[in-house]
């Protein structure tokens, strides 16, 4: 089973609690749950329920910030209003650092070990390429090549995480540009295919004046050649007959006798 699969079914299974859940206490145990299921990666579905909303403005608010945190948050948020969210288990700990690594990755597809270590805590080499091939390459998360003489990781594929809001937008925004931009693009290679054709045109054009005056100047020479071999063999046969009438015409000598 793929990884976007099981995702599907693991949200629509927490979906369900959450949506069954009867109270704030059943809500906020929901919420704990999935954020600490070691393949559940996307909580936007979640967040949207109505029932999840409601915990604004009572006292489980908190578990809907905890909520939030894990759609769109990374490590350093956590440590950051760590006084104002439930204290984390460990398997929300290591969820968070694997959302972190995700968030990391959208913009940066070759993440210096320097700043991965900062981002999430880790203190050598060592427990960072460890971190990054048990719990992220292993689950299926990321894919990429460790490159220690470089000290970096390159990225190759990694999962989505949910939109944060206003996201959404930018997506679209930034969608739209790229498809202005392949519409200039395309008008442009049109044109260039269309140019290309009219001088391939020229050139056959061209090649096919070069190739008739070819074939006169072919025809006047070997016209020339023909009217000159006729003009060579009507000389040679107007030679011959004077010479013979010549001969006939010259008195001929007479022998004298020998004495």
């Amino acid at each position: 089973m793929d990884i976007e699969q099981r995702q599907s079914e693991l949200i629509d299974q927490f979906v369900k609690q959450a949506s069954a859940a009867s109270n704030t206490s059943a809500i906020s145990s929901v919420i704990v749950d999935a954020t600490s299921h070691p393949l559940l990666f996307a909580f936007s579905e979640i967040l949207a329920l109505p029932n999840v909303l409601q915990l604004e403005a009572t006292d489980e608010e908190f578990y809907l910030d905890l909520l939030r945190l894990f759609a769109h948050g990374i490590w350093s948020d956590y440590k950051s209003n760590a006084d104002r969210l439930p204290q984390l288990v460990p398997d929300q700990i290591l969820k968070l650092k694997q959302l972190t690594v995700l968030t990391l990755v959208e913009t940066y597809k070759v993440l210096p070990y320097d700043q991965l270590m900062q981002e999430l805590d880790v203190t050598n080499v060592r427990e960072l390429e460890d971190f990054l091939i048990n719990e992220c390459m292993y689950a299926g998360i990321v894919r990429g090549k460790l490159d220690q003489l470089r000290r970096c990781f390159e990225v190759q594929f990694a999962a989505g995480r949910d939109l944060r809001p206003g996201q959404l937008g930018d997506m679209i925004q930034t969608l739209s540009d790229w498809l202005s931009t392949s519409e200039n693009m395309l008008v442009s290679i049109q044109d260039k295919i269309k140019w290309a054709d009219s001088m391939s045109e020229v050139d056959k054009k061209h090649r096919k004046e070069v190739e008739e005056k070819v074939d006169e100047v072919k025809k006047s020479i070997f016209k020339a050649d023909i009217d000159f071999r006729g003009h060579e063999e009507i000389c040679a046969e107007s030679g011959g007959v004077m010479d013979y009438e010549e001969d006939r015409s010259r008195p001929k000598r007479r022998r004298h006798p020998i004495s």
